[in-house]
């Protein structure tokens, strides 16, 4: 796997009439071949997103998950593509309800698996081994300049969001695992 080659190829199937199915089936094939991308991007050995490519239309990074690192439920108000190439993301899937959101689904990823999210997806993830998780994850838009929720683990009380907030989330991930 050439990274660069590789956002070419998302950025013209981003064109495409149905472009996150295009994105989806570039993403797909790119993670079928797992040591291909380990290779490309490293082993991860931090929580992280290794960004690639962004655009008003397009962001494209690696994202690494420490041991059992979880991510609150969140919203992205863009589609998203996500392909696991090492470890497992285990997805919770919400829907808003007069009453705030419940759980309403699930799926886990596994190695080699991709999945699609749409733009009103609110999901949270969870790394449930004890080993690094990392995965190519996709969005239909400015990822880092888009204003979204996240909800209270516990209260799941809806709070602002951003990309800030979430590379917080990720450095605090990897203040906790060097202190483990």
């Amino acid at each position: 796997m050439e990274i660069e080659r590789f956002v070419e190829d998302c950025v013209a199937a981003n064109q495409e009439t149905e472009a996150q199915q295009a994105v989806l089936e570039v993403l797909a094939s790119a993670v079928s071949k797992p040591g291909e991308v380990l290779a490309a991007v490293g082993e991860p050995s931090k929580a992280g997103l290794d960004v690639f490519h962004v655009s008003e239309t397009l962001t494209i990074f690696a994202a690494s998950w420490t041991p059992q690192m979880n991510l609150m439920p969140h919203d992205h108000l863009m589609w998203a593509n996500i392909g696991i190439y090492t470890g497992r993301e285990d997805n919770i899937f919400w829907e808003r309800t007069p009453d705030g959101i419940r759980s309403c689904g699930a799926k886990a990823l596994f190695e080699k698996d991709s999945a699609a999210l749409p733009i009103d997806a609110l999901h949270s993830v969870t790394n449930p081994l004890l080993r690094f998780t990392g995965g190519i994850h996709i969005y239909g838009g400015n990822f880092f300049d888009t204003a979204r929720s996240l909800w209270d683990p516990e209260t799941l009380e809806e709070k602002p969001s951003d990309g800030a907030i979430i590379r917080g989330i990720f450095d605090h991930e990897n203040e906790r695992l060097s202190l483990s």
